[in-house]
């Protein structure tokens, strides 16, 4: 493996890093209502636990309100029991055989929880990122030991690599920074 094929596999990793730091962050909740805040809810169906959007169909109704649409009628309560017991703090109202399902306002204490929560994310998308700088400079030290590389050429990988780590934690920070923003908006 050559240093630019490694460096090409950290920067694919890092983005596959990042992408799953963004999915973590939109399943936390802010003050306004999102499809995506129920996807940790898991609902029994026919003896077996599946996640809600495999028997439900979920859209927004406005800014603070979810709509929960069953797709088999017998469902619903154990839709609207599901939600009710997730830690989410929702309580959803049955319409008939449509779940209403509204998003009530955040206090300031679970605000700060949220942020608290947010920047653990982001430490820990750090971390994985940092975790995939030192097998990269590992990698390429290797190459170096086994003589397929100077050290010239490692001295110019690892200022190559650590640009490449900047960036990528310059965009968790953003993307941290913006989610707590959105989380203390009212």
């Amino acid at each position: 493996m050559s240093i630019d094929e490694i460096k090409k596999t950290m920067d694919a990793k890092m983005e596959h890093s990042i992408a799953a730091f963004k999915n973590n962050l939109s399943k936390i909740r802010t003050g306004r209502a999102s499809i995506g805040m129920l996807d940790t809810i898991h609902v029994e169906y026919y003896g077996s636990m599946v996640p809600l959007s495999q028997v439900a169909n979920v859209s927004l109704l406005d800014s603070r309100t979810l709509s929960v649409q069953p797709w088999e009628k017998n469902m619903g309560a154990k839709v609207e029991k599901a939600i009710r017991e997730s830690d989410l703090g929702l309580n959803p109202a049955s319409m008939g055989d449509l779940l209403r399902v509204p998003v009530p306002p955040m206090s300031e204490e679970r605000r700060k929880e949220m942020t608290k929560l947010v920047r653990s994310e982001g430490e820990g998308a750090k971390v994985a990122v940092r975790n995939l700088r030192r097998d990269a400079n590992d990698a390429v030290k290797k190459l170096v030991k086994d003589k397929q590389a100077s050290e010239d050429d490692q001295k110019r990988s690892e200022a190559d690599v650590q640009k490449m780590t900047d960036k990528r934690i310059g965009e968790i920070d953003t993307l941290v920074a913006e989610k707590e923003q959105d989380i203390l908006a009212i």
